[in-house]
């Protein structure tokens, strides 16, 4: 967090905000009630277009390489996913990149900080959701959330605003050992996210949520990447990586495969959207005269519906041929390749 003492432009009157950098945040004068905008000053590093770095990562237990010269650099204020198999490295680097295991060889950076040589400074802006949540069981919410506060050198004052936030309302005084799995998650993202971090580590954030959980993760890791955190998140529930994520990372034995953009996977793996067209009525013309298309790979007919795999440019021909062949389109989606399609690809599925 940034502390910044501020001079009213009107009544000269001196007010004291705190916030994250890069954040932009409204301001009223408490005196004269004028108001402003203030965005806080981003954070000058050794290497400043990149918060979280890894160069030649390696890990080996028992001869195994767990992680195998990974390398990748995460851009401040993204949302990079990191995805693969069980057992493929993903929670080992994440282990790595905090600086609680040895590792073999390599070099990681948290905001320009050598996690090796500076790590308690590197983590100071860390929040982190661990795969396996814990806290004390004989506490309840707020008195784990005060205890962590204080570890994190954060304010007090945002526990029960948080403990409210994630859900949790009805369990402020009640003891974490008599929580469900998805409060305990609920309890670990607020965790996480005490402090206001400039850059997020979630391991795994939406395990055991129901889906209001689940919405109400992505919304909180949304906001935080517009406040300009950067998100560094692992997760098997491709869908929501696919949802949030500007780029993801596929590691698959202990390799890291694969990493871009989703769009930008499925185009150097040529996967193609699929067009699904809704006739009023299905006729045999039709799909004859769309398998004529050049560029259209298959055609399936599901009753009133015509699903076309075909490159993007070939959409519009394909149209023109249904029309010509007398079809009347009542209905047309265009679903693009998913992350679980790019996911089975690079890792032999």
């Amino acid at each position: 967090m940034i502390k910044q003492t501020l001079m009213c432009p009107n009544c000269k009157n001196k007010v004291t905000i705190q916030g994250v950098p890069g954040e932009k945040i409204s301001i009223t004068c408490p005196k004269c009630n004028n108001l402003g905008v203030f965005t806080f000053p981003q954070e000058k590093t050794k290497d400043k277009s990149y918060m979280i770095k890894v160069n030649n990562l390696t890990k080996i237990y028992d001869g195994l390489k767990a992680v195998d010269n990974v390398s990748f650099k995460i851009n401040r204020g993204e949302i990079f996913g990191f995805l693969g198999p069980n057992g493929a490295g993903k929670t080992t680097t994440i282990q790595a990149i905090l600086g609680l295991i040895q590792v073999n060889s390599g070099e990681i950076k948290i905001n320009g900080l050598s996690i090796s040589k500076k790590g308690k400074e590197a983590k100071k802006h860390v929040g982190y959701l661990p795969e396996k949540v814990a806290f004390y069981d004989n506490l309840t919410a707020l008195q784990n959330l005060n205890f962590y506060a204080e570890m994190k050198n954060a304010s007090k004052d945002e526990c029960k605003p948080l403990i409210h936030e994630f859900g949790l309302s009805e369990a402020v005084d009640k003891k974490v050992g008599k929580f469900s799995k998805g409060m305990i998650q609920r309890l670990g993202m607020a965790r996480a996210v005490l402090g206001n971090p400039t850059i997020l580590i979630l391991d795994e954030p939406s395990g055991g949520l129901d889906p209001r959980g689940v919405v109400l993760i992505r919304e909180k890791i949304r906001e935080m990447r517009d406040k300009g955190a950067t998100i560094f998140v692992s997760s098997h529930i491709l869908s929501e990586i696919q949802e949030v994520c500007d780029r993801v990372g596929i590691i698959n034995n202990g390799v890291l495969v694969a990493k871009d953009s989703v769009s930008e996977l499925s185009t150097k793996l040529n996967l193609k959207p699929v067009i699904s067209v809704e006739l009023e009525k299905m006729l045999d013309a039709v799909a004859e005269s769309v398998k004529k298309v050049k560029g259209v790979e298959k055609v399936e007919i599901k009753g009133k519906n015509i699903d076309i795999i075909c490159e993007p440019k070939t959409k519009s021909k394909v149209i023109v041929a249904i029309e010509k062949a007398g079809g009347n389109i009542v209905n047309l989606k265009t679903k693009e390749p998913s992350l679980e399609e790019v996911f089975m690809r690079y890792t032999g599925g």
